[in-house]
């Protein structure tokens, strides 16, 4: 169990980034799967903290533990039901923030706003099957990274006796490396580009925080080989 302090909390304050997936929750009316999403808050940090998740329609969701704590680098999972779906509220846009704090105190380290939109109709199946894929990669990649990071010394000397390299965590950096050279949402691209034709290749900018932050963990674990 961790229990390093955060360094200077007070000149930190509400500055510290908050890692979040997805920054955006997508519910369809016609597609009942999509009334359910869940979303991960990662704590790529050292030390231990709490979250605190506040929304600015909280009769509209059903927020299952919108309180907790994060040990130093995990992530968890909450789940956020929308229980008003009707026409009536169809392409509204509601808020969710969350707040980060120092575990044991009341400072806010950081906070990172989610928007949330009914959409009529049903989503398209390559979008919905996109956001999938997206989620088991990004947590595949984050619990190869923990796992090789916390391996410890043990493992160390089994491949120092010599032990091929651990080529699964060199195919996480290899796809870390790929998603951090694609194109960012809102950067303008030529008609001519090959990824024009791909807006589902645009990866937003927490994305590439995230593909970057494991990146950093698969890059020690395989310098520690």
């Amino acid at each position: 169990m961790s229990t390093t302090s955060a360094p200077g909390s007070g000149i930190l304050d509400g500055k510290v980034p908050v890692f979040v997936f997805p920054v955006q929750l997508d519910f369809y009316y016609e597609d009942q799967t999509t009334h359910k999403r869940v979303v991960t808050i990662y704590n790529p940090y050292e030390f231990d903290v709490t979250f605190k998740v506040l929304c600015n329609n909280p009769k509209k969701y059903a927020v299952v533990e919108p309180e907790g704590r994060i040990m130093g680098q995990k992530c968890v999972d909450i789940v956020i039901r929308h229980v008003a779906v009707s026409p009536q509220t169809c392409e509204t846009t509601d808020k969710f923030r969350i707040h980060m704090f120092e575990e044991g105190t009341q400072e806010i380290l950081g906070k990172k706003d989610i928007l949330a939109t009914l959409h009529p109709g049903a989503p398209e199946a390559e979008s919905a099957s996109l956001g999938t894929q997206q989620r088991k990669t990004l947590g595949v990649l984050s619990s190869l990274a923990q796992g090789k990071v916390g391996g410890g010394q043990g493992d160390n000397a089994i491949n120092r006796e010599g032990h091929p390299p651990n080529y699964v965590a060199c195919l996480a950096a290899v796809v870390c490396i790929l998603a951090l050279f694609l194109p960012t949402e809102g950067d303008v691209i030529s008609n001519n580009n090959l990824l024009s034709d791909y807006p589902w290749l645009h990866l937003s900018v927490n994305q590439k925080l995230v593909f970057a932050y494991v990146l950093g963990l698969v890059t020690m674990a395989i310098l520690r080989m």
